[in-house]
């Protein structure tokens, strides 16, 4: 059995190809980066220049040439995009944001459904997946893949600006602890009441989707959730966060979670691994001042 990956994102190739090398062999096609060629496919493809256009008819036609099994595509915007491109030329039907894959008697994946509010787990004979961020963390292997150069053809397209969004500096996906605002913190103001234990546990902010979209509090870049980013740090610390399942399905993969809110009911307390009921401005305090004996 063997598997395509491709993702213009380097880390999320690195995820993909450990979660699939045990269950096929793959190769992997993504813009050139040293580290990957140590996660354990059998041949890394580098591209530079790539667009939808030189990219989708390099992919047709390599797919077709090598007979793969399944292709599985980053859901990046330009993997997303890719992937509606690929479906047209090969007639090959594409299940999308799959974070799940398994194929036994039949080729089972799983995926969240209604905005997020549910998963949903398919028996298919689709071939082709887009895969969400973060579906495993990425671990090295004492085997190094070969290595082949891709010269794509001159697209159509052409950079004339880019303009980068506002970030908050570090990815916070790379965040080992990381401590999350929600609109329990009240105003944006209080966020300077809890950088005290940003700093005790080196800690990196993030936010849910109202503080980093609606209000502003923290820049687009610090979003957790389905509709962010997906992290997996050893401590998640949800500080006034209720826990939806839009934002509990971007921090699933955190070894630990803590919760901290007022409300008892908050849905963050069927998910966490330790909550505290009660005044995240009493509480924080209380913490940092222990952390820091």
């Amino acid at each position: 059995m063997k598997g395509l990956i491709f993702s213009d994102e380097p880390k999320n190739a690195m995820e993909m190809v450990t979660y699939l090398r045990g269950k096929m062999d793959v190769d992997v096609i993504s813009t050139e980066n040293k580290e990957l060629v140590e996660y354990g496919a059998a041949t890394v493809y580098f591209y530079s220049d790539g667009f939808v256009d030189n990219l989708s008819k390099f992919l047709a036609g390599h797919i077709e040439k090598n007979n793969y099994d399944f292709i599985f595509i980053s859901s990046t915007n330009t993997g997303r995009e890719l992937a509606g491109i690929l479906s047209y030329k090969l007639k090959m039907k594409c299940m999308p944001e799959i974070f799940y894959f398994e194929n036994k008697e039949n080729i089972t994946t799983k995926r969240f459904f209604h905005g997020g509010k549910t998963v949903v787990e398919e028996e298919s004979n689709f071939k082709m997946f887009t895969v969400s961020a973060g579906i495993i963390e990425a671990e090295k292997i004492n085997k190094k893949s070969d290595v082949k150069k891709i010269d794509l053809e001159k697209s159509n397209y052409k950079i004339i600006n880019v303009k980068n969004k506002e970030s908050g500096g570090t990815d916070i996906r790379n965040a080992k602890v990381i401590v999350s605002i929600g609109r329990g913190l009240g105003s944006q103001e209080n966020i300077e009441k809890i950088m005290p234990l940003v700093a005790v546990l080196h800690a990196e902010i993030s936010g849910s989707r109202p503080v980093c979209l609606d209000y502003k509090w923290l820049s687009e870049d610090k979003q957790v959730g389905l509709s962010g980013k997906k992290v997996r740090p050893d401590f998640y610390i949800a500080l006034g966060i209720s826990g939806q399942i839009q934002h509990i399905a971007g921090i699933r993969g955190s070894k630990t979670i803590i919760a901290i809110n007022k409300d008892k009911s908050a849905p963050i307390f069927e998910e966490c691994d330790y909550g505290i009921v009660g005044d995240l401005f009493t509480v924080v305090p209380e913490l940092v001042e222990k952390l820091k004996n």
